[in-house]
């Protein structure tokens, strides 16, 4: 009897497979999108719904201390997501306070334990990147978890972790990749030493005494909430704090982290960073203003110096994408294309573009519906609101004042202010002194507002409600003959400012 063999199953679809599907002149997806983030997921599941085959390809690449995420970018592995959970925790350390004003009987001193806290935060994180691969699944989006280069404009390369390469073609690309935090390569010890915003929120165990070189959003908000569940911070800060803000309203927001804690090494740069026995980390500086070299020691050294676009690796330069030379960003069109035919690029890549996650979501299914859905509408990137999660929150659409007179001279700008008490201030006897907001118009007769800007509580919530009326060009008296809902913030007169300061 003849012996029976199995026949060999045929190989699954491989890379030298993909590589011939491409040169038969067909590409394998109507869109890939590189890049797993918030801008990158929006438009690969908004171009989904049109029926298009499409995939995206993400992977992490470890920071200089080993820590590494999953799916779903920066906001939500180690920018707005933990970051704004951690800044509640700081919050609810001074509502306890509060709390005793208000009749609560809470035994004292209330301590905080970080672990807790980070796990709480962490379990979260890892929920909504577990989420964020059902909904591809559903979507029927492929996803690679692959670190890939181009090698030519309609294909990309990459290995997966067991070392396999993988081919991807596809008619239109994305390129979504973001950015990661710079270190100041020129500091002795700070590559070896130091920790970022990549992997703060990561820690397992809390920080210690802190010290935080930047006078970044990001320095400022890790600043505050660690100041607020308890530990020893101080912020460094070579220049002016917030650049690129209004810089009257940046000045309110140092001095209340000032009263609420948070030190300050105002004009000052670190040279070196060393590890004593201790495990303790000995940072020297220098103080511009007094000419003299000062040393302390942390427990932690976290770098907030600024952001690069992570776009090394994927070889751009190979395929004619056009980049800034001084930034490293892409140089998008008004439709988000690059040099390049059929290559865009969306989010914190981006030449001009806001570094904010609503922007990039919003300009990602944009893309896609004019790619796929017979739609012309291009992002709107003026006056988009943005906030600050500071101790005391500082909220902003438009010009700030410096900006406004920049553009249209200080002769033709006026500004109305008010400075207010919370009514959750009062029974508590909290300082007010830094809430405070301003409307910064044309001096023409209709006086529209160019940019309006708050510092208080809740302020991400109050310039979302604003930020419509900028957006729709309205003007002074439309805000001062707006009916208030109740006894709240913006309730105050807001006057005209006699001078500027």
């Amino acid at each position: 009897m003849a012996a029976l063999w199995r026949r060999p199953r045929p190989p699954a679809a491989s890379g030298l497979c993909r590589t011939l599907r491409a040169l038969s002149g067909k590409n394998e997806y109507d869109l890939l999108v590189i890049g797993g983030g918030s801008g990158g997921l929006a438009c690969a599941k908004e171009a989904a719904q049109f029926g298009r085959k499409v995939a995206v390809l993400d992977y992490v690449e470890p920071s200089l201390q080993g820590t590494t995420w999953g799916l779903g970018g920066t906001c939500v592995n180690v920018g707005c997501i933990p970051k704004k959970l951690m800044h509640q925790a700081a919050l609810l350390g001074s509502a306890l306070k509060d709390a005793q004003h208000y009749g609560w009987n809470i035994s004292q001193p209330v301590h905080h334990t970080w672990s807790v806290m980070a796990q709480g935060v962490q379990n979260y994180v890892k929920s909504l990147n577990w989420g964020h691969r059902v909904q591809l699944q559903e979507k029927k989006v492929k996803y690679f978890n692959i670190k890939g280069s181009f090698s030519d404009p309609h294909t990309v390369r990459g290995l997966t972790k067991a070392g396999k390469e993988t081919v991807v073609t596809a008619d239109n690309i994305v390129i979504a990749t973001g950015g990661r935090p710079k270190y100041p390569v020129r500091v002795a010890g700070a590559l070896e030493y130091g920790i970022t915003s990549d992997d703060l929120f990561w820690l397992k165990e809390s920080p210690g005494k802190t010290l935080i070189v930047g006078a970044s959003y990001v320095s400022l908000e890790c600043a505050g909430f660690l100041t607020g569940i308890g530990l020893d911070t101080t912020v460094m800060m070579r220049s002016v704090p917030l650049r690129g803000f209004d810089q009257q309203m940046a000045s309110l927001v140092t001095e209340h982290m000032e009263s609420y804690g948070t030190k300050f090494l105002k004009r000052c740069f670190p040279t070196k960073v060393e590890k004593l026995k201790s495990n303790r980390l000995q940072v020297t500086w220098k103080n511009a203003d007094l000419n003299t070299e000062e040393t302390d020691s942390f427990n932690t050294v976290l770098w907030a110096v600024g952001r690069a676009p992570d776009t090394k690796t994927l070889n751009l330069d190979t395929i004619g994408v056009k980049t800034n030379s001084e930034t490293g960003k892409i140089i998008v069109d008004a439709s988000e294309a690059t040099s390049v035919p059929h290559i865009y690029a969306i989010g914190d890549i981006t030449e001009g573009r806001p570094e904010l996650t609503p922007t990039a979501i919003a300009a990602g299914k944009l893309l896609a519906q004019r790619l796929f859905g017979q739609s012309s509408e291009l992002m709107d990137y003026d006056n988009v609101p943005t906030t600050v999660f500071t101790p005391l929150e500082y909220g902003c659409v438009g010009l700030s004042e410096e900006a406004a007179v920049q553009r249209h001279g200080s002769d033709n700008i006026e500004v109305y202010h008010a400075y207010y008490k919370p009514l959750e201030f009062t029974v508590a006897e909290r300082d007010a002194s830094q809430c405070y907001m301003k409307m910064v118009c044309l001096r023409e007769r209709e006086q529209r507002i160019l940019g309006l800007h708050f510092i208080g509580p809740n302020a991400g919530e109050v310039i979302q409600g604003f930020a419509l009326g900028i957006k729709i060009k309205r003007k002074c008296s439309n805000f001062q003959l707006h009916t208030k809902a109740s006894c709240t913030n913006t309730a105050e007169n807001i006057r005209k400012r006699k001078h500027f300061p």
